[in-house]
């Protein structure tokens, strides 16, 4: 899967564009909620060498959070990975030419979910 068909799926369904939020640095992106602006995703470029591989491949990776009782439900085989560069309780890795694409969509969607803010702290105006 490409970076762009992920950033794609993103705005089609979440209605969410990228930000940049990084000074000079203008291919890692942050996805976040309208409402509370929590990150959902981070897409950024990553050496293969900082999964374990034997290559300086430079790859399209996405950071998703996962509610603690998903984490060991995924493998490599998956192209998830402990996630690179945050807390790796909370979020993981997925390597976007590796991952099948109903993994990533699966994914992105309980990311999503996870940062959003729950109803019972949501306020009726």
């Amino acid at each position: 899967m490409t970076k762009q068909k992920f950033l794609s799926y993103c705005l089609s369904t979440y209605g969410t564009s990228p930000d940049y939020p990084f000074d000079e640095d203008f291919e890692t992106a942050v996805l976040r909620h309208a409402g509370n602006r929590k990150w959902y995703a981070l897409v950024m470029r990553v050496s293969r060498k900082k999964f374990g591989f034997d290559s300086d491949e430079v790859i399209d990776v996405v950071n998703l959070k996962l509610p603690t009782e998903m984490f060991g439900s995924f493998s490599v085989a998956d192209g998830v990975y402990p996630a690179y560069h945050m807390n790796k309780f909370h979020w993981i890795s997925v390597l976007l030419p590796d991952a099948p694409e109903d993994v990533v969509w699966f994914l992105v969607n309980v990311s999503f979910e996870a940062t959003r803010r729950h109803k019972s702290t949501q306020k009726d105006y």
